[in-house]
């Protein structure tokens, strides 16, 4: 799933200038008093003062009005309560015009692996902070979370490692593992206990009811935490929706194939870019057999270090690098004109903008995070006779699935509740936003996800993966505001359209 790609790590990683806080309240609870005891004090007194006392002042780049930052500190093993404990990075952006009543808004990141920390500018103005805190944790591996990275590049390749398969190269996940598992146990970082610890961040903060919103993997959990702790939320808003029956990555194949089919269809009753780039399915067809036959050898600059740099441009990096790139607009547009040049023998612009693309997840993603959750959650859900039928005939194929499969079977799993592939049934009011051209969460997983939802509004928009603009900000504010779905004016979605294609 793809995470929202934004390539400044975790806001500059947030330039606290009160420094990283450590939770008073932990440590009072490690000397005397247990942990139920001090989340009671805790929300006694953010009830009566409006903050808790691991949260201080703060100051962040490009954020005015009141901010806090602090961390509050979690068992790594819930279960047992003893052991290591987990400092949660938490950044809040208060209200200015606070309304209590309505919920704070807990933003739940993508990924699996991105912190929620690094969206802090994006909501500095938001309409969500008028009249909402604005609760960003790094969950649990992630960000300054104790975070599950995996340094994967080598010295001399690492323009080509953005091109290459993302978990073709098995040694260096052991090696990953190994070195984690010094400062972790990476069977405790699922998505279930990373929803319980915001529900006790949510109780310590003295926050009655959260209005959760999230994108691709920020949707499987708003959707894990409103199974577990569906009394304290307010509204759910999930865009680019990965549902319990969504296992990552078994159908990055076939919906990135839908995307591109489409993508192709628009493109021939498109007079511009038919014109510009006639016959496009059977150029791209002609394009992977010649990839496949032979790879490409192509001379870019690498980004990291400003040098010229020879890559190996194989089928499968092609077809991996184009899906990554189809995940937003208006980039996405460009996808005719780049398949075009590249058919034509000219592979530079599409290598250039598969490593600009890639570099970006890279930047943001804790890949062993995305390893712990997926490897538990999704991979061991696979039925590795179904690879077959749902991958053939798709540019992507079974390699995808395949690599990942063979990294879980050496990553350590996480235990996850017998019931956690059952679909998540709840009466909160969800509005549920599906991308039309998204490839990788398309809009039948969005349905997949409402209609286990009795109180739930499924919206197919003219986007990619996590629609965005104007008219989704408005319906997600009226529905937000309101905390209802009824009355919900969704007119102007009909009036919503793509952006036109690049034509370079």
């Amino acid at each position: 799933m793809g995470p929202a790609r934004h390539l400044e790590r975790a806001t500059d990683r947030l330039t606290i200038a009160a420094g990283a806080v450590r939770s008073r309240l932990a440590v009072v609870c490690a000397a005397a008093l247990s942990l139920l005891g001090c989340q009671a004090g805790a929300t006694a007194q953010s009830a009566e003062s409006g903050l808790a006392d691991f949260l201080e002042p703060c100051s962040i780049r490009g954020i005015d009005g009141h901010v806090l930052c602090g961390t509050y500190e979690v068992w790594e093993d819930r279960d047992a309560q003893e052991g290591r404990r987990i400092g949660l990075n938490i950044v809040v952006l208060r209200a200015r015009d606070p309304r209590p009543e309505l919920g704070a808004f807990a933003v739940l990141a993508g990924g699996p692996g991105a912190a929620a920390t690094s969206s802090a500018r994006g909501y500095a103005n938001s309409w969500q902070r008028r009249h909402h805190d604005i609760l960003l944790i790094d969950q649990r591996g992630t960000g300054q979370s104790n975070p599950l990275g995996c340094d994967l590049s080598r010295p001399g390749d690492t323009a080509q490692a953005y091109l290459d398969a993302p978990f073709g190269r098995l040694g260096e996940f052991e090696a990953c593992r190994d070195a984690l598992s010094e400062e972790a146990d990476l069977t405790l970082y699922t998505t279930p206990i990373a929803m319980d610890d915001l529900n006790e961040v949510r109780a310590a903060l003295g926050y009655e009811l959260l209005n959760v919103t999230g994108a691709s993997y920020g949707s499987r959990a708003a959707l894990v935490y409103m199974r577990r702790h569906p009394e304290t939320v307010r509204t759910a808003v999930i865009n680019g929706v990965a549902p319990i029956a969504f296992t990552n990555p078994l159908y990055h194949s076939s919906e990135a194939q839908k995307a591109l089919d489409r993508t192709f269809a628009q493109c021939a009753d498109d007079v511009r870019c038919a014109t510009a780039f006639p016959d496009l399915s059977q150029k791209f067809d002609e394009l992977m057999a010649r990839l496949q036959a032979n790879p490409a050898r192509v001379t870019v600059t690498d980004p990291d270090t400003g040098e010229p740099v020879e890559i190996s441009l194989t089928w499968s990096g092609f077809a991996e690098s184009l899906r990554v790139f189809t995940y937003y607009m208006p980039r996405a547009r460009r996808v005719p004109s780049l398949i075009h040049r590249a058919w034509q023998g000219n592979y530079t612009p599409f290598v250039e903008a598969g490593i600009s693309s890639t570099r970006g997840i890279d930047a943001i993603l804790q890949i062993g995070m995305l390893l712990s959750v997926t490897c538990a959650e999704d991979v061991a859900r696979i039925d590795p006779a179904a690879i077959a039928d749902i991958t053939d005939r798709t540019y992507l194929g079974d390699e995808r699935v395949r690599t990942q499969m063979a990294v879980c079977a050496i990553w350590p799993q996480g235990r996850i509740p017998d019931s956690y592939g059952d679909p998540v049934r709840a009466d909160v009011p969800v509005l549920v936003l599906s991308g039309t051209l998204d490839p990788v969460t398309g809009p039948s997983w969005g349905e997949e996800a409402a209609r286990h939802l009795p109180n739930s509004l499924h919206l197919v928009i003219a986007g990619a993966h996590g629609v965005r603009g104007p008219c989704t900000r408005s319906i997600m504010r009226s529905f937000v505001d309101a905390g209802t779905l009824e009355g919900l004016d969704t007119l102007c979605v009909e009036n919503v359209t793509l952006p036109p294609f690049a034509i370079e």
